[in-house]
């Protein structure tokens, strides 16, 4: 049996409340917030402004949380109009969001873009690396070509199963996996706790309310225990965890409650099983 470092403690944040990280002359704001491999910015976007990229040095994802969303994404000579709930992957190079109407957009970097890293008001929790995480590796180019490509929820297959509990789609650079949306609470007979080995799991809630259940493995020290955690979240907000933390997420609100996991780089584990990401065609596995 592979022995790990004892973890970092989970990290985690409210969105959207409190003073920005950032404000555009337009008047978005933005707060980030950082994994291992990834940033994450939370953007209250206005009608009209734009987020620009000039020099993005690989594929980045937009997502699109909630019904009323629109924006136009702009990219390598294209144009693409997204509205509705969705996943947007955006090619490297120069970009830009454009808000249709006032919505929030979230968007996802990896740490390539070193230029967000020091934005990320949790950047000194990743002063140095952690133990257990591998560092980020993109996947292979799409044969294709980069390009933007959005993924509409309502346009995808959406039976939630024991093979695909969400809508899971990925790039070369992240996987996102839109959980079915919970109403009411979770049943408290039936959650899941696992681990993982040598990734993060960042779990992004952006409806109702949630607990994040928590067990740090123990160690051979003593001193290094620590009392299980029952990290009570509202939304939206973001927790990352580290491996190999046990964690299990349990809704609690008595409405909609829905939570979107993100992976950085994507899970070879899920994409080995076929059917289960749903644009598995798209964007090859690596090599092996």
């Amino acid at each position: 049996m592979t022995t790990l470092a004892t973890p970092p403690d989970v990290e985690f944040s409210d969105l959207g409340t409190g003073d920005p990280d950032e404000t555009t002359p337009g008047g978005s704001s933005t707060w980030y917030f950082r994994g291992h491999n990834f940033v994450l910015g939370y953007t209250t976007l206005v009608a009209g402004d734009v987020l620009a990229r000039d020099d993005q040095p690989d594929e980045y994802v937009v997502i699109l949380p909630y019904e009323q969303c629109s924006v136009e994404v702009r990219a390598s000579g294209e144009v693409a109009a997204v509205s509705g709930k969705a996943v947007v992957m955006v090619p490297p190079g120069r970009s830009a969001i454009a808000g249709v109407v006032d919505c929030t957009v979230v968007r996802l970097f990896s740490s390539r873009s070193t230029d967000l890293l020091n934005r990320a008001r949790n950047r000194d929790s990743y002063a140095e690396p952690h133990p257990n995480t591998k560092p980020f590796e993109p996947w292979p180019d799409p044969p294709a070509g980069y390009r933007i490509r959005p993924y509409r929820l309502a346009d995808l297959e959406v039976t939630p199963d024991a093979v695909r509990p969400g809508q899971i789609v990925r790039c070369s650079t992240f996987m996102v996996n839109f959980l079915a949306p919970r109403i009411g609470p979770r049943d408290p007979d039936s959650l899941s706790p696992h681990d993982h080995d040598d990734f993060e799991q960042c779990s992004l809630a952006v409806e109702g309310e949630y607990v994040h259940h928590l067990r740090t493995p123990w160690s051979k020290r003593r001193s290094e225990w620590r009392a299980d955690r029952h990290l009570r979240c509202g939304s939206p907000s973001v927790a990352v965890i580290p491996p190999p933390m046990i964690h299990t997420s349990e809704a609690v609100g008595p409405g909609t409650n829905q939570l979107i996991d993100i992976f950085c780089p994507p899970r070879l584990d899920f994409s080995r099983t076929p059917g289960r990401v749903l644009n598995e065609d798209t964007y090859p596995l690596p090599h092996q």
